[in-house]
């Protein structure tokens, strides 16, 4: 609880500068609030919280494409600190091994909750993808919506950024044309 009582008393300090009232009933409780508030949103920060992923023979030798899309993730832009959120879209095609699907989302999710590019979060699901389960492909499309790009500067609601990242055989177009037809359905 020690690095939440430090997070408040910046966060306090952050509010006097703007001038708020901290005897305010609504904001009394802010600074504390905010500071276990970060800690729950950026427990991807932590490496004892990174998913246990269970792996399992594909013993079946299935070869096709397995896709988890739709998975709705939130995370914290590096550059403005304000949330970001969409979803993903992920998809390997097996090796030697088989993954439980919930445990893409938690692989997503593990990643989101840290302050993050988007970019470099689609780079650390198809790396840890890579890493687990040692595919013939992988592939990873996110699409999201970034609050410092309409609550603030341009402030453009409702703009939509796509990355991808993408590993063996979906560096073939076929491959890669086969995924994204089947995300837009």
């Amino acid at each position: 609880m020690e690095r939440a009582e430090k997070i408040a008393g910046h966060f306090a300090e952050i509010m006097r500068v703007l001038e708020l009232d901290l005897e305010d009933p609504h904001l009394r409780e802010t600074p504390a609030r905010v500071g276990r508030m970060y800690l729950e949103i950026f427990r991807g920060l932590s490496e004892q919280s990174e998913p246990n992923i269970t792996c399992f023979p594909n013993d079946d030798g299935y070869d096709n494409m397995v896709i988890v899309r739709d998975i709705e993730f939130f995370s914290v832009c590096s550059h403005h600190m304000i949330p970001f959120f969409g979803k993903a879209h992920i998809a390997y095609i097996p090796g030697e091994r088989i993954v439980g699907l919930s445990k893409i989302a938690r692989m997503v999710e593990f990643y989101a909750r840290r302050p993050q590019l988007q970019e470099r979060l689609t780079e650390q699901v198809i790396d840890f993808l890579e890493e687990k389960l040692a595919p013939i492909g992988a592939i990873a499309v996110l699409e999201a919506r970034h609050l410092c790009m309409e609550m603030r500067g341009v402030e453009k609601p409702g703009a939509l950024t796509t990355t991808s990242a993408l590993r063996g055989c979906f560096n073939e177009p076929r491959v890669r044309q086969e995924f994204l037809d089947l995300i837009r359905k």
